[in-house]
């Protein structure tokens, strides 16, 4: 691969990178942010999950996400259920609030997306998301 396409990669993903985080955090929604949507997005799939799951599907430590869940515990978007198999275990659920605000969240989101993609095709929104879910998967991989 020539180094000149290497270098386009690599500032436009600087620009992205700069872009995303001064677009969120000047349009923030609610009191979620992207680790509780991440979080809330995988009960919301994957229904209630333990503390040790989250981190794993996350890739992030425990103890990060035990803290990221007390807060969403907090803001009253998650409580936990007792694991009936290991009673020192439990799981996390989402509340009505928690599953209000994520679809909130979401919606706004894919609603921001649909905008600034209005002018493509299926085809290249397609092409688009393949890449950087293979982008993403490089970068755990590598």
């Amino acid at each position: 691969m020539k180094n000149s396409i290497l270098e386009k990669i690599e500032l436009e993903m600087a620009v992205l990178v700069r872009r995303v985080t001064s677009i969120t955090s000047k349009n923030k929604i609610g009191n979620l942010d992207r680790s509780a949507y991440l979080l809330l997005h995988q009960l919301s799939v994957h229904g209630p999950l333990g503390v040790k799951t989250l981190a794993e599907k996350l890739q992030l430590d425990t103890s990060t996400v035990s803290r990221q869940a007390a807060s969403l515990e907090k803001k009253g978007y998650v409580y936990k259920v007792p694991d009936h198999v290991d009673r020192r275990a439990y799981f996390l659920q989402l509340t009505k609030s928690g599953t209000e605000d994520f679809n909130e969240y979401k919606k706004a989101r894919l609603d921001r997306f649909e905008v600034l993609t209005d002018d493509w095709t299926d085809e290249e929104r397609e092409q688009f998301g393949h890449l950087l879910k293979k982008f993403n998967k490089a970068i755990l991989e590598k």
